[in-house]
């Protein structure tokens, strides 16, 4: 499912023109972009929640010449699906 899918499926499922569902989609993830940006946790109960953790710098080996090289430290967003949505889908 692509957004233009996930907007048409929002509108028709809650009643909403797709303009309004564009704008709640929207709205959602510059939310959910800002709280991950300062170090919040989203939980979203019965679907799930979103993190953000460190992964820590470390030495990689290009698989072409076999050369080590450095990768750097980054942030990474996890996401943990919860119980009724792994219920759900399985």
């Amino acid at each position: 499912m692509n957004k233009a899918e996930l907007i048409d499926a929002m509108a028709a499922d809650a009643g909403l023109s797709k303009a309004d569902a564009k704008r709640a989609l929207e709205g959602f993830v510059n939310a959910t972009t800002g709280a991950l940006k300062k170090g919040d946790r989203i939980s979203l109960v019965g679907f799930g929640s979103f993190s953000v953790s460190n992964r820590a710098a470390r030495t990689g080996r290009n698989p072409q010449t076999g050369k080590e090289i450095q990768i750097a430290a980054k942030n990474v967003v996890r996401f943990k699906a919860g119980s009724d949505l792994q219920t759900k889908v399985n």
